[in-house]
């Protein structure tokens, strides 16, 4: 018989059971909840949803804002043996819908702001029999108290997270109890050194792992605090909220860094309690992780992580920064480089697809074998980017692996020449896509949103790659926008900008 192992009550009963019960565990805009508190209401929702009569290993979609409500609600899912499903609250009525039937939940929970979306996509869902949206959520909490967690092993299902991930439509990666351990351990205690005294501040919201992990296994995981923030993240909320409630690690995307930088109204001083920043999901620009040591005195750690390994598995480690990088495997993980035939590749500077290993890897994807057998390889899961080693064993993003061009002949990285041209001080934004030209071949086209008061000028950013990048690394053209269109995870969407520069002929 497999040990026993609950992950809600290793994140929350664990800690009142050591006499941290005082400690404060949650803070949002509205309340906060100490680790007794936690441990009670947690309790109460896990004994309103077995009043629902989910059962263990059944599935509990969530469609609703960070706050103590869904923040609960996931906890008290692991507790009976459930399955969390904590969606994307930006998602249509009929993408949330086929998220709905997908998993074949029969609860479905929402905030009250996303009403709408949760009634439309409920209507695409037969299977579904009890639908709880805003003020519905106290029927949780009227049904007494859970006595004990139910007895899950290590291996039980506690958490279905969808992503579009390496293959383009959503699919639901399924993970373990064991897997909140093993990323709280190895990656939020050795290398963050999360203690009891954080306070975690995420710009990624719950629903992403990224954003679980921050806000929820990490903090939890040693009596720390989680900072929850509602709200859609703004650099002045988000410099308000750090300076309020003293934020100790904050979670953020490029993008929003980036945002942090050109914000005026952002006092220097607004992060003076942050003793370490983290960025992922797309790679750092060494420009941004300079502006943010120099301006708010916030070492930005950059890592990669993926929703199949749960969170981060590569970073940079304190004091040791190697900017533009990903820096080194997380302890647990080890990575390889593998070339088209899906062999290792050897020596710094040599392009290849970044494999990844570690006992936080998702058991597959729900219902896609296919898919499955595509990225889940072994031990092993394919992540879909390009990397290289550096010398010092660090290593860089290329980009995804489908993201390389041939300018030339000769393969071009999109993230070499974005970096280049984010050196510019014209420049905040830029991603870089290939335009098929009237020969039919791919030429880098750069697109470029310009600072506030700047104004994009083609020929100077053209000549300013060419002063610091090989001449077939250039853009062959610039298109200037007022925002680059990103998905709900902050990634660029380069097939929407491939689509918008298809028609521009490249001199």
């Amino acid at each position: 018989m497999p040990e026993l192992f609950n992950a809600a009550d290793w994140l929350v009963d664990r800690q009142v059971r050591a006499g941290a019960g005082a400690r404060t565990a949650v803070v949002t805009p509205t309340r906060s909840l100490t680790y007794e508190e936690l441990s009670g209401e947690v309790r109460r929702v896990a004994a309103g949803l077995r009043a629902l009569g989910v059962r263990p290993e059944e599935r509990v979609l969530f469609c609703m804002a960070d706050d103590v409500e869904l923040f609960t609600g996931i906890l008290a899912a692991f507790r009976i043996g459930a399955v969390a499903v904590p969606a994307s609250t930006m998602l249509t009525g009929a993408e949330l819908g086929g998220l709905v039937a997908d998993c074949r939940g029969r609860v479905v929970l929402g905030s009250a702001e996303f009403a709408p979306a949760v009634r439309a996509a409920v209507r695409e869902a037969p299977e579904v029999e009890h639908v709880l949206l805003g003020d519905e959520w106290r029927r949780l909490l009227d049904a007494g108290t859970d006595p004990e967690p139910y007895p899950t092993w290590p291996d039980s299902p506690a958490l279905w997270l969808y992503t579009s991930g390496t293959t383009g439509t959503p699919k639901a990666a399924m993970h373990r109890h064991a897997d909140i351990r093993f990323v709280a351990e190895n990656y939020g205690q050795r290398v963050l050194g999360i203690g009891p005294d954080d306070r975690c501040l995420s710009v990624a919201k719950l629903f992403f792992a990224y954003g679980l992990g921050n806000s929820m296994f990490f903090p939890l995981s040693v009596g720390g605090t989680a900072l929850l923030e509602p709200a859609r993240p703004s650099p002045a909320l988000f410099a308000k909220r750090a300076a309020t409630d003293r934020a100790t690690v904050l979670f953020g995307v490029p993008g929003f860094l980036g945002a942090l930088l050109a914000g005026l109204d952002v006092p220097d001083d607004a992060f003076a309690s942050v003793r370490v920043g983290v960025s992922a999901g797309e790679a750092l620009p060494a420009r941004i992780y300079q502006g943010m040591l120099e301006r708010y005195g916030v070492e930005v750690l950059d890592g990669i992580g993926s929703t199949e390994m749960l969170h981060i598995f590569m970073s940079n480690r304190r004091g040791g920064v190697h900017p533009g990088s990903s820096g080194e495997p997380v302890p647990g993980y080890a990575v390889e480089l593998r070339d088209a035939d899906g062999q290792v590749v050897g020596g710094a500077g040599v392009p290849g697809e970044l494999y990844v290993r570690g006992e936080s890897a998702a058991v597959g994807y729900w219902c896609r074998a296919q898919t499955s057998r595509q990225v889940f390889l072994g031990d092993w899961v394919r992540t879909g980017d390009t990397y290289v080693r550096n010398a010092d064993g660090t290593y860089t993003c290329m980009g995804r692996t489908n993201d390389l061009l041939k300018a030339g002949g000769i393969w071009v990285s999109p993230a070499e020449v974005e970096e280049r041209l984010l050196a510019h001080p014209d420049v905040a934004e830029v991603a870089v896509v290939g335009a098929r030209d009237a020969d039919g071949l791919d030429k880098p086209v750069a697109c470029v949103v310009p600072r506030a008061g700047r104004e994009v000028d083609a020929e100077a950013l053209v000549a300013w790659c060419r002063e610091g990048l090989a001449a077939f690394k250039r853009p062959r053209a610039v298109v200037g926008l007022s925002e680059l269109p990103r998905t709900p995870t902050g990634k660029i969407r380069r097939n929407v900008l491939r689509e918008m520069v298809r028609s521009e002929e490249a001199p």
